[in-house]
């Protein structure tokens, strides 16, 4: 296991996430959607950076069967809250294909919201030939192998790390 960002490095760059992500909602009303599982550890950290009054809520969602992408989601989970009318920033651990970021995209402005943005921790240096799963803020760039930790995780195991690993 090698370490590619340590604790003290995700704790850094999360702090300039939230006050880029303040600056950008100031005055806006805001809807923090985390993506259950893995986005519950990054998206913890985050909400403490963003000073702004907020919603938050979770969805359960995922575009992989095993450890594959199936190239569409599966919500397992519904919204609670009612995002029409305001905007949201979805919470990932992770950007790899890109489906869950764009498939939810699409979902929540269905539901009436003014804006769907994303931020993740980790984004997977990968070709993508739809942008539109791409995420607004970005911890780090990291190269494509399989990561864990800080959400990651390996068949369950390893996301409590505190730090972000390439397993392989």
């Amino acid at each position: 296991m090698e370490i590619l960002y340590t604790q003290e490095k995700i704790a850094a760059r999360v702090r300039e996430m939230g006050q880029e992500i303040t600056r950008f909602y100031e005055g806006k009303p805001l809807t923090v959607v985390i993506i259950a599982t893995g986005g519950v550890f990054f998206a913890a950290d985050l909400l403490r950076e963003i000073k702004l009054p907020l919603w938050a809520d979770t969805i359960a969602a995922a575009s992989y069967i095993d450890d594959r992408s199936c190239g569409r989601i599966t919500l397992r989970s519904k919204l609670k809250l009612d995002c029409a009318g305001r905007h949201v920033l979805l919470v990932d651990e992770m950007l790899d294909t890109g489906v869950t970021l764009r498939e939810l995209r699409h979902y929540i402005l269905g539901r009436g919201a003014l804006s769907v943005r994303s931020a993740v921790i980790v984004e997977k240096n990968i070709g993508r030939p739809d942008v539109a799963g791409l995420a607004e803020w970005t911890g780090f760039i990291a190269p494509n192998r399989f990561l864990v930790g800080y959400g990651l995780d390996f068949k369950e195991d390893f996301r409590n790390l505190p730090y972000i690993a390439a397993l392989d």
